[in-house]
């Protein structure tokens, strides 16, 4: 029973670092216009860089990646080891679904990149050269997350850590199921590339 308050208690936590909007956040104390009105629609880092403004996704980027990993560094602190695995999964949903903007939140990249970077800085920086190196080469983020988020898993594995593993999994499934927009488009070749603004014609 209090096991389950515990684990309870790590991904309301969790939840609630996780769906800090700080995309929506960065960018009206700057004063530009919603972001959710633009490109995708997401709060995340990547829609924020089709204001141009780089610096503010620089800073979303960062915020989303510094509450994944303090939803997992205080859940352990607090609860231990398995709960910071649960308080990591409540930040990832939090970002997905935050409810203060209508559940309507990014795409849990940066937020998944912070619970790995405290579970594994080994994993996260392989996992940050593979996104990085794929959105260089082709451009798209959207691509290099999905294969980035698959890889996760798979990395996690073959290091030892099972439990760490099966979160990912379910990561890279809630990953794959928010981009689904995107994979459609990547599909059709109509989707925007990094660093192209909102309003801009899409490269096909």
């Amino acid at each position: 029973m209090q096991t389950a308050l515990l684990d309870t208690a790590a991904l309301l936590i969790g939840y609630l670092l996780g769906s800090i909007p700080f995309g929506l956040i960065v960018t009206r104390l700057a004063g530009t216009q919603d972001i959710r009105a633009i490109g995708s629609g997401s709060i995340g880092a990547t829609n924020v860089l089709r204001t141009g403004r780089y610096g503010l996704a620089a800073a979303t980027l960062l915020a989303d990646v510094m509450k994944g990993a303090a939803a997992v560094l205080v859940a352990w602190w607090w609860f231990g080891h398995a709960a910071g695995l649960i308080a990591g999964l409540g930040a990832f949903l939090g970002h997905l679904f935050p409810v203060w903007v209508n559940f309507k939140g990014g795409k849990g990249i940066a937020t998944g990149l912070g619970i790995l970077l405290v579970i594994s800085w080994t994993a996260a920086l392989i996992v940050a050269v593979i996104w990085i190196a794929l959105a260089a080469a082709f451009r798209y983020s959207s691509l290099a997350s999905l294969i980035a988020a698959a890889a996760a898993p798979v990395i996690l594995w073959f290091i030892g850590t099972p439990y760490e593993a099966l979160l990912f999994l379910l990561l890279a499934a809630l990953t794959f199921f928010m981009h689904r927009a995107n994979i459609n488009r990547l599909l059709q070749g109509t989707e925007s590339k990094i660093g192209q603004k909102a309003g801009a014609p899409r490269e096909v």
